[in-house]
């Protein structure tokens, strides 16, 4: 009794944390773009680890798994969903605390996805995880300015209803769109020009986290009630962070996996 008590008491807390990038359905959306873009060895390599489950579905992964009560779960991965950039700062000037962030953990995943020696399950862990966190990026609010937890702590209204700005970046404004996550993907995807697609396809996480970093002050609301006027305003900017995200998971992999794809004698 006890033990499923606590158990449930940790997907509670997990739920309601606040501490999330996009949404499921964001991070779904960003999934199901990259899927179209990858190259096609990397698309094997991704296929061999994920059989027949996709990067949409993958992309949920990192999230789901705040419910398991292991330590690596609610300790050592916890910090690793963003990064924090004070104002007037940049990434590199700060880089990583002691606990570990985004950046820090998607150098590990590269390695780990390039390592011969790591085990299937390793590879498939940094793959999934590393798909979340190059979505995350793309949330501004998750390279927040280390004062108010990625907007969890600026409380206001969206349409009537308490929220908050990072939940509304996350998830409210997602949702009013009413549309499935293939349905915003397949929109979002089509709306992508060639020009566009090879200027996005960057696959350095510095160049994403001072994106982020960039439009974070842009994005906090003069008051607390919160609707049309303000989803007018930056529903662009979501959809455009969205559909880089696709883009740059499929450019990170594709940059990841590329040492692997060449001859072994192409460096002698």
């Amino acid at each position: 009794m006890h033990i499923r008590l606590a158990a449930v008491l940790v997907v509670l807390v997990g739920l309601n944390s606040g501490a999330y990038g996009w949404g499921a359905t964001g991070h779904r959306v960003t999934g199901d773009i990259a899927q179209q873009h990858l190259a096609p060895k990397t698309q094997a390599r991704v296929n061999a680890l994920l059989g027949t489950q996709d990067l949409a579905r993958a992309s949920t992964f990192a999230d789901d798994m705040r419910s398991s009560p292991d330590l690596f779960w609610q300790k050592t991965a916890s910090p690793w969903h963003y990064v924090t950039v004070p104002e007037g700062k940049r990434y590199s000037d700060v880089g990583a605390p002691p606990k570990g962030d985004a950046m820090q953990a998607l150098t590990q995943f590269a390695a780990t996805l390039r390592n011969p020696d790591a085990s299937d399950d390793e590879q498939r862990l940094a793959l999934k995880f590393a798909i979340h966190l190059i979505g995350d990026l793309h949330q501004p609010l998750h390279v927040g300015n280390g004062t108010d937890r990625g907007g969890n702590s600026v409380k206001l209204e969206w349409f009537g209803k308490p929220s908050n700005l990072h939940r509304v970046w996350d998830t409210d404004m997602i949702a009013s769109t009413d549309l499935s996550y293939t349905e915003l993907s397949r929109w979002l995807n089509r709306g992508i020009t060639a020009s566009q697609r090879e200027l996005w396809r960057e696959p350095n996480p510095l160049v994403w986290i001072n994106e982020s970093s960039a439009l974070l002050p842009k994005i906090y609301p003069e008051g607390t009630r919160l609707g049309y006027d303000y989803r007018h305003a930056h529903f662009s900017t979501l959809e455009r962070r969205l559909s880089q995200a696709g883009i740059r998971i499929a450019a990170w992999l594709d940059w990841v996996y590329a040492p692997l794809h060449l001859p072994a004698n192409a460096n002698s």
